[in-house]
């Protein structure tokens, strides 16, 4: 399915700059239209991460945690089901125990208790009579199971990085960039890095109390391939201080010094932690930790994490990767199912505006495996779109996904306004959240839905449209430009290179029965290209989105190029 490219600006005095200082020109072009002004743009050093001391209530929860842990206190920890939430668990077990603190965990099931500190997930953990309760990655908007904690005599701790409603809990601590009055400069943190920073201030506290000094405290940046799996893998925008974890968190696991779980997942999913890139924590890594709490529970994913034995990690690992295999099914014929509903509506006849956004319900639906289809259909279509499973004979679970410029949180925000009682609950981000609503309210929010998006969006905004980062010339197609390009931390808000030539095909065939493989010509020379899960044929000349990379092919490395679209 083609679309429109449309071409990044760029500073061309930045970009010779950039090349003047060693970067070679088509990078420089690339950084320049991302904002890199300067060569220390880029360097990420963790000594340049925003300060802690700027994010509200983090010094009073470091305080609370403190006492805590000097009065032996029993600690949960009360994680999410995604693989942030199973990362930021791991952190907070990790980091706590490792500074004297008596501290187990507890996940909900998504299928039985939802998601969040509800009050049902409160009564559980009570079994367990714990002391204090300690979100990640969730309790923003947890109001009545904070309420409930506090009946049952019970602290709660919450660190969480989604937006706020109107009211907070009224919890011993709030712990969240987002959260009204944060001067906390980067809003971007995903749970696991707001649970860092809080380790980061609860071992300072420890310190300035004379527990242990800097020769002896424990050593927070072992954590940092967790934090950066978590954080690639909740797809948080990758601004500076965001980037600076996340390439901390791949230095290490380069070198080895990774948790015995990240070996694990590294080794099932074929991948080579010596090469490691954000995207091999995005697209091996992360759904296999996400598998377990879409089909299961989060359980097996978070003692992956935990585990420092290696058989056991990988034996914990291996069963991710079946998970991540019967997922990978689920999610196939859930897709087939949607794109032969989206066919017969034929979206894209649609006048440009008409229709907005997307909404689909099938009987049978998987509740764990929707969100993943929502973010399939948005790719496709180019529209907001959530996608409901039943949860039980009376409620729908949606999960959604957006596009740039559509707002999804704050568009859900708005139907609660404009039409009372349609939603249950909802929280999330820009450009994915989750809902709760009646079964029978599905044809009203549909409708509420696409009013919201078409009164509040710019219609020019569901075009068709690729951001790409102009041609290469032949003979900048180089190993020396994929190295340049491996070597910096790219993802959401700071998108990988995609340029855009007019190619010569040369030859294509499917391959796999689904994959496209081309070779292509410019200017007198030949590549290899793979156009993945695309089985329809180009023009013998065609202008093609791409990413240049490295295989091996016969003993050679060589460079070939990944497509992404056809122009129209």
């Amino acid at each position: 399915m083609s679309m429109r490219f449309q071409i990044r600006d760029f500073d061309p005095a930045t970009a010779r700059r950039l090349h003047q200082l060693g970067v070679p020109a088509p990078l420089a072009r690339v950084l320049a239209a991302r904002g890199i002004l300067t060569e220390a743009d880029l360097a990420l050093s963790t000594r340049q991460i925003q300060a802690p001391q700027t994010m509200a209530q983090l010094a009073q929860a470091a305080r609370y945690l403190a006492d805590a842990i000097e009065q032996g206190r029993r600690l949960l920890v009360v994680a999410d089901y995604d693989c942030d939430g199973a990362t930021a668990c791991a952190v907070a077990v990790r980091g706590l125990r490792a500074m004297g603190a008596q501290v187990e965990y507890l996940v909900p099931n998504r299928f039985e208790l939802g998601y969040g500190l509800t009050p049902e997930l409160v009564d559980l953990a009570a079994r367990r009579k714990p002391d204090v309760l300690i979100t990640v990655d969730n309790g923003i908007g947890s109001i009545e199971g904070v309420d409930r904690a506090n009946e049952l005599g019970i602290d709660v701790l919450i660190t969480d990085h989604h937006l706020p409603a109107d009211r907070l809990p009224a919890a011993r601590a709030i712990v969240n960039p987002n959260q009204p009055g944060c001067g906390f400069a980067s809003k971007h943190l995903a749970g696991v890095g707001v649970m860092f920073y809080v380790l980061l201030q609860l071992r300072a506290e420890l310190r300035s109390r004379g527990r242990f000094d800097e020769a002896s405290q424990p050593r927070m940046d072992a954590l940092l391939d967790l934090v950066a799996l978590g954080t690639v893998a909740d797809l948080v925008r990758l601004d500076r201080n965001n980037r600076i974890l996340v390439q901390a968190g791949l230095e290490r696991i380069r070198r080895g010094a990774m948790q015995a779980g990240i070996a694990a997942l590294f080794r099932v999913a074929g991948r080579d932690p010596r090469t490691a890139r954000a995207s091999d924590l995005g697209f091996a890594l992360g759904p296999r930790i996400n598998a377990a709490g879409r089909l299961t529970d989060m359980t097996q994913g978070i003692e992956c994490l935990l585990s420092d034995d290696a058989d056991q990690a990988l034996e914990l690992a291996q069963r991710l990767d079946t998970l991540n295999r019967e997922r990978r099914q689920i999610e196939a014929d859930m897709q087939a199912d949607a794109e032969i509903e989206l066919d017969s509506a034929d979206l894209d006849a649609l006048p440009l505006g008409q229709q907005c956004t997307i909404t689909m319900f099938r009987e049978g639906w998987h509740p764990g495996v929707v969100g993943l289809i929502a973010s399939r259909i948005k790719e496709r279509h180019h529209r907001p779109t959530i996608a409901f499973a039943r949860a039980d004979a009376s409620w729908l679970r949606g999960s959604g996904r957006s596009i740039e410029g559509v707002h999804l949180r704050d568009t859900l925000d708005r139907i609660t306004k404009t039409s009372p009682g349609l939603i249950a609950r909802f929280g999330g981000h820009a450009m994915a959240a989750g809902l709760t609503i009646a079964h029978d309210a599905l044809e009203s929010f549909t409708l509420a839905f696409e009013q919201a998006a078409r009164e509040t969006t710019d219609p020019a905004l569901y075009a068709r449209t690729l951001a790409v980062d102009g041609a290469l010339e032949a003979d900048e197609i180089t190993h020396s430009l994929v190295e340049a390009i491996d070597r910096i931390v790219w993802g959401q808000g700071f998108a990988e290179p995609l340029f855009a030539n007019d190619f010569e095909v040369l030859e294509q065939r499917i391959v796999k029965g689904k994959h496209l493989k081309l070779t292509l010509a410019l200017d007198g020379r030949r590549w290899p290209a793979i156009w993945f899960r695309h089985s329809e044929a180009v023009p013998d000349r065609a202008r093609l989105a791409y990413r240049p990379a490295i295989d091996e092919f016969r003993g050679q490395r060589r460079v070939s190029l990944m497509i992404e679209q056809l122009c129209a």
